[in-house]
């Protein structure tokens, strides 16, 4: 629309200086009628005429000349005039100036007087002079109007259409698909407008399908990871009492040690098992925005009791916690530290050292290995749901990802933060817990 008004505006200026051009060239001269030289015969005829009878006159009277004329004398005093309606004031003088046609009447020898014919020579020529500029410049402003009026016409039929077309594929592209595309009543875009809306409808439609999908998905593998931590559990629990069996047998029979291991191991890996099914039931209740947190009050003690829990190797050397209060879900953070614990011992298997300090608002806890450690460009995406290391991908290690990513999610769920700090030697895990 720009470039149109742009054209427009240089349109309409060489217009009017075309016109301009015109006033500059028309009124440098008089300008010649058509008749002119026919006037003038008309003129030869009636000054000889009235040299003839000039001591009489009213004998021009008896002959019509087919033009309006005067006779004067060297004084300007008026002798003879063929329409007493339109004397006027006449002069030579006058005549000169308007442009009128004049002859000279000689009578024996000498200047008697002037014949002046009473067409106004320069007063007609300027007034069709005028009239044509009035016309030109009545011509450029109905020009102008319709080029105002197709402007108008042009923006509000073709160029505001696709205005609220290149809008609306804005609105589709940032997903946003329940604003729909009006269709004014003379739009000329009217069937695109029209197909575009229904592929929004279509689109629409797609993602609300896509999306309860997805929900039946998550709500599927949150159902199957609640009922595999039953028959899990049941594993373990048949471990633990083949172990107490095999313990008391063992003075008994030699084969029982052998035996022993291999239900260790069964147990260990079925609590591996438990701790997968664990996080991809926490993922998809998260997903499902379904995992609940409720904090309480708590001394700062319990996390001695969590990490005792989960130090199943002996390898966690932790430090007294400071005795203040902090508004926690205990069981939501006994999560977060399992998951932290038993990611060192998978990939580190280092000693551990855990510190605390207080900060602000915030009781800042520390858990730290001595192990590989993540790359530098890495350690922001540890924290991502299903990523692990490039180092680990192709390992025989096996994990999810989702240890860690669940632990950052609950912590921001109980207002706190997990921060992951890559060292020379091994990863540090800082917890900021929100005190009372």
């Amino acid at each position: 629309m720009r470039e149109y008004r742009k054209i427009v505006l240089i349109l309409l200026a060489l217009y009017f200086a075309a016109v301009l051009i015109f006033v500059l060239v028309t009124g440098r001269g008089n300008g010649k009628l058509a008749g002119r030289d026919e006037d003038i015969l008309k003129l030869n005829t009636v000054r000889g005429d009235a040299q003839k009878c000039w001591n009489d006159l009213t004998r021009l009277s008896e002959k019509d000349y087919g033009v309006s004329f005067v006779v004067l004398d060297t004084t300007d005093h008026l002798l003879y005039a063929s329409d007493p309606e339109n004397e006027g004031e006449v002069t030579i003088s006058s005549a000169i100036k308007r442009g009128s046609l004049y002859a000279h009447v000689s009578v024996d020898g000498r200047l008697a007087g002037f014949v002046i014919l009473q067409n106004d020579a320069i007063s007609l020529w300027q007034r069709i002079r005028l009239r044509i500029l009035a016309g030109l410049v009545v011509f450029g402003l109905l020009l102008t109007l319709l080029a105002v009026w197709f402007g108008f016409y042009i923006q509000k039929n073709m160029v505001g259409p696709f205005r609220k077309m290149e809008e609306f594929a804005g609105y589709v592209a940032e997903g946003k698909l329940d604003q729909p595309l009006l269709m004014d009543k003379n739009n000329l875009f009217g069937a695109f407008t029209e197909s575009f809306d229904i592929m929004r409808e279509e689109l629409r439609a797609s993602r609300q399908r896509e999306v309860e999908l997805q929900r039946r998905e998550r709500e599927l593998v949150a159902s199957l990871s609640h009922d595999l931590k039953t028959p899990v559990t049941g594993i373990k629990v048949t471990c633990e009492l083949l172990k107490a069996r095999l313990a008391a047998g063992m003075e008994k029979e030699s084969h029982v040690s052998d035996l022993s291991e291999k239900v260790d191991g069964i147990y260990q890996k079925a609590g591996e098992i438990d701790a997968l099914v664990s996080d991809l039931f926490s993922s998809a209740m998260a997903d499902l925005d379904e995992l609940k947190v409720s904090c309480t009050e708590e001394s700062a003690g319990v996390l001695a009791g969590i990490l005792r829990k989960y130090d199943d190797r002996g390898l966690v050397t932790a430090k007294q916690p400071p005795e203040v209060l902090i508004r926690v879900d205990v069981k939501r953070l006994s999560q977060v530290i399992g998951n932290i614990v038993s990611n060192s011992y998978k990939y580190a298997n280092t000693k551990i050292e855990v510190s605390y300090r207080v900060v602000d608002e915030y009781l800042e806890m520390n858990i730290r290995d001595f192990g590989p450690g993540v790359p530098g460009d890495e350690i922001n995406l540890i924290t991502n749901k299903f990523y692990r290391g490039k180092q680990w991908t192709d390992s025989k290690e096996d994990g999810s990802g989702l240890g860690l990513y669940i632990a950052k999610m609950l912590m921001e769920k109980m207002d706190g933060e997990l921060l992951a700090e890559s060292r020379d030697k091994g990863l540090k895990i800082t917890l900021m817990i929100p005190l009372c």
